[in-house]
């Protein structure tokens, strides 16, 4: 069984897509607080560094299109990734892409 690799370039573009996030929308907070993705497979973990700690706020499933991911929020309470939950703080953001999905994290789980 083989098993599905996101291409490096596709890596690198959604790694260019949050450093951007992070720039833009948390310039003021970025040295503590910033998105970075890890890759297994085809998922990408969206996760959020506060300092030295790193907690999970969601996952983007990639089937070969960069612009239509499917998204999954991490729920703490279950402590697991839940693609079927539509009910929490930003989930209008979600429109398939890195942004909305950075957008939908950021509000489902603020800075503070």
């Amino acid at each position: 069984m083989k098993k599905e690799i996101i291409p490096h370039d596709i890596q690198r573009k959604i790694e260019q897509i949050i450093d951007e996030f992070n720039k833009e929308e948390l310039d003021l907070i970025n040295d503590f607080y910033k998105y970075i993705a890890e890759f297994k497979g085809k998922y990408i973990y969206l996760k959020i560094m506060k300092y030295e700690s790193i907690s999970q706020a969601g996952r983007l499933t990639f089937s070969g299109d960069i612009n239509n991911l499917e998204f999954a929020i991490y729920k703490y309470s279950s402590e697991k990734y839940d693609i079927d939950e539509m009910f929490f703080p930003g989930v209008q953001y979600l429109d398939g892409t890195v942004n909305g999905a950075l957008y939908a994290c950021n509000t489902a789980y603020p800075p503070m």
